[in-house]
């Protein structure tokens, strides 16, 4: 194994930070152990070891029928929602 011996600093959103945080820490990582198997990942793939997606601007075709569907009363929210998944998950999404 080799010796870790230098610092690397980021800037990132502290909102992303924190849940990304939450999500290593249920995993038993922390962001330094995270960190190194992404650059380990880059070294072995020779890229970045996921698919980077473009933000869509515009809502899917299912995402504006079920907005369509609230908006006209066919479909109801049922919250409070502890989570924007259980909130998707209340939808079908």
């Amino acid at each position: 194994m080799m010796t870790k011996n230098t610092t690397i600093n980021l800037r990132v959103n502290s909102e992303t930070k924190e849940e990304a945080g939450q999500i290593l820490a249920e995993m038993g990582l922390t962001f330094s152990d995270a960190f190194d198997l992404l650059l380990h990942q880059i070294l072995l793939q020779e890229r970045l070891p996921f698919e980077i997606v473009a933000y869509r601007q515009t809502p899917k075709p299912e995402t504006l029928a079920l907005i369509e569907r609230i908006e006209n009363g066919r479909e109801a929210l049922t919250g409070p929602f502890s989570s924007k998944e259980e909130l998707w998950r209340s939808l079908g999404i």
